[in-house]
């Protein structure tokens, strides 16, 4: 008998492919349901409403992607400013090719999650931000940077940067396009702390 994360697991997989096909709006509990071979009613033992499907659906991919970004942050060999520029690139990258992948699924129930839960979003960034003012410390530790408060820096230069962590902000830009904006963004940011340092 399957455990009961093992079950949520399933309803959470089932979701995302019919969201994927059919979009947020379009998908209703009884065909999720249907399509993990339950009734309603059991699948209303396991999670409230389609909202809450997505929240779990959302908080895996953020996780994974954030996973990807601390392996960058941790990574050995690589100075602050190296470490900086291949976060900000690869949360670009990865924020396109999921979106590439799965436009229906991430626009459509991104929507509905920052509606209803705008909270969320403020956690995720949280996180992210955390990783930043992360490497900024590293910076500081190595002599590369010079930053007064890395909270606060790790803070701007999200600002800085949403452009590459909302899809919609792609404006049908192409990844080579979006790589030499990120890159050269991040560079320029570096340039600053670097100029602080010496």
């Amino acid at each position: 008998m399957d455990s009961r994360e093992q079950i949520r697991g399933r309803i959470i997989e089932a979701a995302a492919k019919r969201l994927q096909h059919y979009g947020y709006g379009k998908t209703c509990m009884a065909e999720i349901a249907a399509d993990c071979d339950m009734s309603p009613g059991n699948l209303y033992r396991y999670f409230a409403n389609k909202l809450d499907i997505c929240e779990c659906l959302i908080r895996r991919g953020v996780e994974e992607r954030l996973e990807k970004l601390r392996q960058i942050v941790r990574q050995p060999g690589l100075g602050a400013a190296e470490r900086l520029e291949e976060y900000f690139y690869r949360e670009m990258v990865e924020t396109y090719r999921k979106f590439e992948k799965f436009p229906t699924l991430l626009e459509q129930t991104t929507r509905a999650i920052m509606s209803h839960r705008p909270l969320l979003m403020n956690e995720f960034l949280a996180a992210s931000r955390a990783l930043i003012a992360e490497i900024l410390a590293m910076g500081n530790a190595s002599g590369e940077f010079a930053v007064e408060d890395v909270v606060v820096s790790a803070e701007m230069m999200q600002a800085a940067t949403m452009k590459f962590r909302y899809p919609q902000l792609h404006s049908g830009a192409d990844i080579a396009d979006l790589e030499r904006e990120v890159r050269g963004v991040a560079r320029m940011l570096i340039r600053g702390l670097r100029h602080k340092a010496a």
